[in-house]
C-alpha cells in the first residue's frame, strides 16, 4: 500500500470522489501544511494555521497508480486559482499536493508542467506541490460525509454535480 495526499478546495467533495476509485483502500479528511498539532475544524477555517483541507489516500498501486489518482485530481477541481474552490475561499481551500517520496513529486511537477506547457487549463496550473509533513484526522463528523448526509444542500448542489462528472470521465475506474 501507499499513501497520497491531495487538497482541491473542500475535503467532503475530494473524499467522495476518491472513495469511489478501485485500488483506494481509504480515504481520510483532514488537515496538512501547518504547524499546529493536531488543529479543530474551527481552527484550520480562519485560514491561519497554515493547513489545508486534504484527504489522505491509502492506494493499491497494483490496481491504480499514483499517476492515474494525480489525473483525477487534476480533473475534479480548478487547480488554477489560488486559495479558492467555487464558493470556499482562504488558504485552507488550496490545490495543493503534498508528496511522500521523490517519485510522486518528480511525476506531479512534470505533470503540472505538461499541464501549462499544452495550456490544457485557460488559466495557468498554479497548484501548490510540497513535502508532507504531517496529517491530522479530521473530526468524526467529517468523516464520510457526504455518504452520511447525501440530501444536505451541499452535497446537493456541490458534491453531486462534480461526483457526476467525475464518473463520466472516470468510469472505468470505479468500484
Amino acid at each position: 500500500m501507499e499513501i497520497a495526499t491531495f487538497g482541491s478546495g473542500c475535503f467532503w467533495c475530494t473524499e467522495a470522489v476518491f472513495k469511489e476509485l478501485k485500488g483506494v483502500e481509504s480515504v481520510v479528511s483532514g488537515y496538512s501544511g501547518g504547524d499546529i498539532i493536531n488543529p479543530a475544524y474551527r481552527e484550520v477555517t480562519t485560514g491561519n494555521t497554515g493547513h489545508a483541507e486534504v484527504v489522505e489516500i491509502e492506494f493499491n498501486p497494483a490496481m491504480i497508480s499514483y499517476q492515474e489518482l494525480l489525473n483525477v485530481f487534476w480533473a475534479t477541481h480548478d487547480p488554477t486559482t489560488l486559495n479558492r474552490q467555487g464558493a470556499d475561499v482562504g488558504t485552507q481551500y488550496r490545490s495543493v499536493i503534498f508528496y511522500h517520496n521523490e517519485k510522486q513529486q518528480q511525476l506531479a511537477e512534470s505533470i503540472k508542467q505538461s499541464l501549462n506547457d499544452e495550456s490544457i487549463f485557460s488559466n495557468p496550473v498554479i497548484t501548490e506541490i510540497s513535502p508532507w509533513k504531517n496529517f491530522f484526522r479530521a473530526e468524526n463528523d467529517h468523516q464520510d460525509y457526504y455518504q452520511n448526509n447525501p440530501s444536505q444542500a451541499y452535497c446537493q448542489f456541490v458534491i453531486v454535480p462534480k461526483l457526476d462528472k467525475f464518473r463520466k470521465i472516470f468510469q472505468d475506474k470505479l468500484k
